[in-house]
């Protein structure tokens, strides 16, 4: 299993790029045949299968448990939000919980000013976490794994990242909720959507961001990418859409630079890790770079990889980083 997000991102297939304000997006297709079945995290919730709540009546910070009740499988993305319960979170990493089985999931917090019960379950945002603050999140857990602490984040660094968005937005939140950011520009987001629709077959995205990647994200079956396109769309988009007007970046620059950053992630390398739920978590090691593959029964489920910028490349003091961990798990 060595090399997984390499070889799978050989057969990656760059389409048309779709441009809007200051973003450019390109379309991805990766053939792969046999991969095992599984449902989206919206869907297993809505068919009352699938539920996620604290791992406790008290709660803790880092995780959550679910139980899958049904009998395919279901995926939980990287930086998916979930909202309701104690204070809202979004996922450390992809996760895929098998059918028949329930396990603890690990988050992050996106709402500080929020510990108290708003429901007993949680219940599946329109929302992935803004791709500049996954990159980030995907760093420190990377980082906390080499510390052998598991997929935990650096707490303090996803508030701020929360807060720096709040501010790019001129807004304030009652609770510090990511998720007010999202609902604020809910119209600017669907005019958006309507210029960066799915394409047939289409399983995934590389998104430029004032001409500079930021990232991409695939998806092993087509069928599955399809339910999550806007979610995606809108964790890549948010962050440009609260900038003034730019030219989108020449489309062959484009396509250049989206190739180069495929190349980029192949020369990096892999470590491997149990994942929390079915099968093992692959982080990308090299510089400028960040990200995760979630792999199972030899397939890659959904891999992910991001554009650090230069600030964001600096790792974690890993005694501080210790410190804000336990500071910020509450039991």
């Amino acid at each position: 299993m060595e090399n997984q997000i390499k070889n799978y991102l050989s057969t990656v297939q760059i389409g048309e790029p779709q441009s809007y304000h200051n973003l450019v997006l390109f379309p991805l297709q990766a053939p792969q045949n046999g991969v095992l079945p599984y449902v989206t995290l919206a869907e297993a919730i809505a068919a009352g299968t699938f539920t996620v709540t604290e791992t406790s009546q008290s709660g803790s910070v880092p995780e959550l448990f679910v139980i899958n009740k049904g009998d395919i499988a279901v995926l939980l993305v990287d930086g998916e939000e979930l909202v309701g319960a104690k204070q809202n979170r979004v996922l450390n990493t992809s996760v895929l919980v098998r059918g028949k089985s329930e396990t603890k999931i690990p988050v992050s917090c996106v709402e500080q000013g929020r510990w108290a019960y708003s429901s007993a379950q949680f219940a599946s945002s329109k929302d992935i976490m803004s791709a500049k603050s996954r990159a980030r999140k995907s760093r420190s857990v990377s980082a906390s794994l080499n510390e052998g602490a598991s997929f935990h984040s650096d707490q303090g660094e996803v508030w701020n990242e929360v807060s720096k968005l709040q501010v790019k937005a001129c807004m304030a939140s009652p609770t510090s909720a990511m998720s007010d950011v999202f609902k604020a520009n809910e119209e600017k987001l669907k005019e958006c959507l309507a210029r960066f629709t799915c394409q047939p077959g289409q399983q995934g995205l590389i998104v430029l961001h004032n001409g500079q990647v930021a990232g991409l994200d695939l998806i092993s079956r087509p069928e599955v990418y399809a339910r999550l396109h806007e979610k995606f769309v809108r964790s890549y988009v948010i962050e440009g859409l609260l900038e003034k007007a730019a030219e989108p970046e020449d489309p062959k620059r484009a396509r250049d630079k989206a190739q180069n950053f495929l190349g980029d992630i192949a020369k990096a390398g892999e470590q491997k890790f149990q994942s929390t739920g079915y099968g093992w978590d692959f982080r990308l090691r090299a510089d400028g770079l960040a990200g995760n593959a979630l792999v199972a029964d030899e397939h890659v489920i959904h891999a992910a990889a991001f554009k650090l910028e230069a600030a964001a490349q600096v790792p974690s003091d890993m005694a501080a980083f210790s410190q804000r961990r336990r500071r910020y798990t509450r039991e």
